[in-house]
């Protein structure tokens, strides 16, 4: 009866072959991940108004881009593009002060009040001094 000892040669032999196709599968194979980022993007929505109620018509833009939003009658908002944390949204809207809000972790939807924007005329319009045509009269 033969016995087979166990060498360096057999043990190759016997699992050298498989080692090498696993080798290869894991060299060749793609792995696909979530970057940090990717699972941070979120839509947001939101609610813009001022001491009377919903604000139609205000204006959201991405800090930095031409990429924006606008209220609707109801004064609600869906911002078109996915946002991550650090995006910085900027609202607008005639006669009112601009403010900028900055997207956290936790944010997902924003209510914001807009408070009017003073404006003051200084001086007043001289309205005493008359007229006066450059044409030559004939």
């Amino acid at each position: 009866m033969k016995t087979h000892a166990l060498t360096p040669r057999n043990i190759f032999k016997t699992f050298g072959l498989a080692i090498a196709l696993m080798m290869i599968l894991f060299t060749f194979n793609t792995t696909y991940g979530q970057t940090k980022e990717a699972t941070q993007e979120r839509t947001i929505k939101g609610l813009v108004t001022n001491e009377d109620g919903p604000l139609p018509g205000a204006n959201i833009t991405l800090e930095g881009t031409r990429i924006g939003a606008v209220t609707n009658n109801d004064g609600e908002f869906t911002f078109p593009k996915k946002l991550k944390t650090g995006d910085v949204l900027i609202f607008s809207y005639l006669g009112y002060e601009t403010q900028k809000i900055a997207i956290t972790d936790n944010t997902s939807f924003i209510t914001l009040e807009l408070t009017p924007d003073m404006v003051e005329m200084i001086g007043a319009v001289d309205t005493n001094k008359p007229y006066k045509s450059k044409r030559k009269k004939n």
